[in-house]
C-alpha cells in the first residue's frame, strides 16, 4: 500500500514538474521575418519565414523555426495552396542549452474573405508530418483566422496603420510519441493582438502580444515581425 501510494505520487506531480520549470510570468520574445513572392504572372510562387523564440526578450532560446513552400494559385479562385518544409530546434527553459531538432514537412490552404471596407480576414488549415528526433512519427492540424483591421485608410496600402489580431488552434493527430509516451489531442492554442503598419505597398511591419496556452503552462510572447512580398 505504501509503495503503491508513492507511484501514484510520482504519476501525478513529475509531469507538472517538468511544466513548473518555466516561468510563466517571463515575457518572451519572437523575432520574425517572411515573405512570399510568385514567378512572374504564373500561379507559383515561393513563401517562407524565419522565427528566432525566446523564452524571455532574448537569449535563452525557444525555438530556431526555417520554413519555405512552394505555392499555387488557382486562376480565378481566392485561395493559395502551400506545399513546404520546416526545420525546427527546440531549447529548453532556462539554463539547460540542450535542444531537440525536428524535420517538418506540411500542406496549407489559405483562403482570404473581405468583409465591408476595411476587415480583411484570412483563413489557414495547415496539416503538418512531424519527424520529432527520439520520437515516433507525429501529425498535427492546425487552423488560423487571421483578422487585420484598416485604421486611417480602407485599403491596406503604404501607410496605413493597422490593428491585427489572429487565433489559432492546433490539434494532435497521434497521441502515442514513442517509448511508453503520450500527449493530449489539444496541443495548444495562440491569440494574437498588434498594431501594424504598412511601410510600402509590399513591406508592413507589426508589434504585439502573443498568448500561447498548453494543457501545462500559459505564457505570454512580445512578437515583432517583418512582412515583405516581392
Amino acid at each position: 500500500m505504501h509503495k503503491r501510494f508513492h507511484f501514484i505520487i510520482a504519476v501525478v506531480l513529475i509531469p507538472n514538474m517538468s511544466f513548473s520549470q518555466i516561468d510563466e510570468g517571463k515575457l518572451g520574445g519572437w523575432h520574425m521575418y517572411f515573405f512570399n513572392t510568385t514567378f512572374k504572372k504564373s500561379p507559383w510562387g515561393v513563401q517562407g519565414d524565419v522565427q528566432y523564440r525566446n523564452w524571455n526578450i532574448a537569449g535563452d532560446l525557444e525555438q530556431l523555426l526555417i520554413r519555405s513552400g512552394l505555392t499555387y494559385s488557382p486562376k480565378n479562385a481566392k485561395i493559395k495552396f502551400t506545399l513546404g518544409y520546416g526545420d525546427v530546434t527546440t531549447g529548453t527553459f532556462g539554463s539547460d542549452k540542450s535542444t531537440t531538432r525536428e524535420s517538418r514537412i506540411y500542406q496549407e490552404a489559405l483562403f482570404p474573405v473581405k468583409i465591408g471596407k476595411r476587415f480583411y480576414m484570412n483563413h489557414r488549415v495547415r496539416y503538418e508530418q512531424r519527424f520529432v528526433r527520439n520520437q515516433d512519427f507525429r501529425t498535427r492540424y492546425r487552423y488560423n483566422l487571421f483578422l487585420n483591421i484598416a485604421l486611417n485608410s480602407t485599403e491596406m496600402k503604404k501607410k496605413t496603420l493597422y490593428l491585427a489580431l489572429y487565433n489559432e488552434i492546433f490539434i494532435n493527430g497521434q497521441r502515442h510519441i514513442g517509448d511508453g509516451n503520450t500527449v493530449q489531442v489539444f496541443d495548444r492554442n495562440r491569440f494574437y493582438l498588434a498594431f501594424g503598419y504598412m511601410i510600402l505597398d509590399n513591406l508592413k511591419v507589426q508589434a504585439g502580444i502573443m498568448n500561447q496556452t498548453t494543457n501545462g503552462w500559459k505564457k505570454n510572447q512580445l512578437q515583432l515581425s517583418v512582412h515583405h512580398k516581392f
